[in-house]
């Protein structure tokens, strides 16, 4: 199943910058776990804002639901998800 998701980050400004680094490095390390596995199939950074826009290619919606609350940012997050099939004149 592929799923669109948008992802938009709102690191709190209070925050310690410390605390900050450690989750996005960790972060990182999970993303590049599932863009590995082939889960995560695709990110682009949305030019001037803290967001992007990945494909996942995943067995289920519960899987999904999974990997995104496992993300170390999940919670500094707000994600809108959009089911995806293929478009009847794709080649």
């Amino acid at each position: 199943m592929l799923f669109m998701v948008e992802m938009n980050v709102n690191i709190p400004s209070d925050l310690p910058t410390e605390t900050a680094n450690e989750i996005k490095a960790k972060e990182k390390q999970y993303s590049q776990d599932l863009q590995r596995s082939g889960k995560w199939a695709h990110i682009w950074r949305i030019v001037g804002e803290y967001k992007n826009i990945s494909i996942f290619d995943v067995e289920s919606n519960d899987e999904l639901h999974t990997l995104l609350s496992g993300l170390p940012l999940f919670p500094y997050m707000d994600i809108k998800v959009t089911a995806l099939c293929r478009h009847p004149s794709a080649i």
